[in-house]
């Protein structure tokens, strides 16, 4: 089955970086969407970047378009989100997320399949 596992979360300073991992397993077809969302206390899951393996295209939500980058290894099965000059209002558990199909969007509720979540907190 399909199987997400999100690391690198932790604490960092406003202005720091930290890098994402999510390691995928059991997929199947040969298009899929993986996503990244985060989830504030208090507030609703968001999207924050899809890529897209039908035409490559990545989306990025647009607080977060000139600091994080979305890639992929595809020969580890693992996505990474490189975050940088993060912000205090960064802070979430930070979930990927797959569904399968061609395209890719930023709505949660599209995609069936998600990670644990790993949190990022970004405090000084």
């Amino acid at each position: 089955q399909v199987q997400l596992v999100e690391s690198g979360g932790g604490l960092v300073q406003p202005g720091g970086s930290l890098r994402l991992s999510c390691a995928a397993s059991g997929f199947t077809g040969d298009y899929y969407a993986i996503g990244w969302f985060r989830q504030a206390p208090g507030k609703e899951r968001e999207g924050i970047s899809c890529i897209s393996t039908s035409d490559g295209t990545t989306y990025y939500k647009d607080s977060v378009k000139d600091r994080f980058t979305f890639s992929r290894d595809n020969v580890k099965n693992t996505v990474y989100l490189q975050m940088n000059s993060l912000k205090p209002d960064d802070t979430a558990v930070y979930y990927c997320a797959t569904h399968f199909g061609v395209g890719c969007n930023l709505t949660p509720w599209t995609y069936p399949y998600w990670g644990q979540g790993t949190q990022v907190t970004v405090s000084s």
